[in-house]
């Protein structure tokens, strides 16, 4: 079971969650990692942009890589775009599996891809205007493990 969404609009995690778990009867384990806007750091907004044409593709390329490499019996994958709040989601990714360690390194998969090597533009508006976040060192030796 893939579910693989690119979203414009404000999502509830909590709702996705127990669908997508439910359609995986069998599993031994689900890993989920939501990821918000943070609220204490002065971040106003955050906006994300991206390249239309690859963004939902690269995104169904990701998961298939996540597939063959880790013994998965489903994944979920929403990210959104557009602008947001403080407190909102941005990202939720939910691996089921039939071990709970294949579940924890997809999350985790997916998740280093997505924060470094994607098709988002993201910058974070504060009391001072807006600027532009590039990905940190950490965020590509995480993502340079899996090579």
């Amino acid at each position: 079971m893939r579910d693989i969404r690119l979203l414009d609009t404000p999502f509830n995690p909590g709702a996705l969650i127990g669908p997508f778990t439910n359609a995986n009867p069998g599993l031994g384990g689900v890993c989920t990692f939501v990821g918000e806007v943070r609220s204490d750091t002065g971040v106003e907004a955050l906006e994300l942009s991206h390249y239309e044409p690859l963004t939902l593709p690269g995104m169904h390329e990701l998961a298939d890589r996540a597939f063959a490499r880790f013994d998965l019996m489903g994944l979920l994958m929403v990210h959104r775009v557009g602008l947001m709040r403080p407190g909102e989601p941005i990202v939720c990714v939910s691996a089921a599996a039939r071990h709970r360690r294949g579940a924890i390194d997809a999350v985790d998969y997916c998740m280093d891809y997505l924060k470094s090597a994607s098709w988002f533009w993201k910058r974070e508006k504060r009391a001072d205007g807006w600027h532009w976040i590039e990905p940190r060192a950490e965020d590509y030796s995480d993502r340079d493990r899996w090579e």
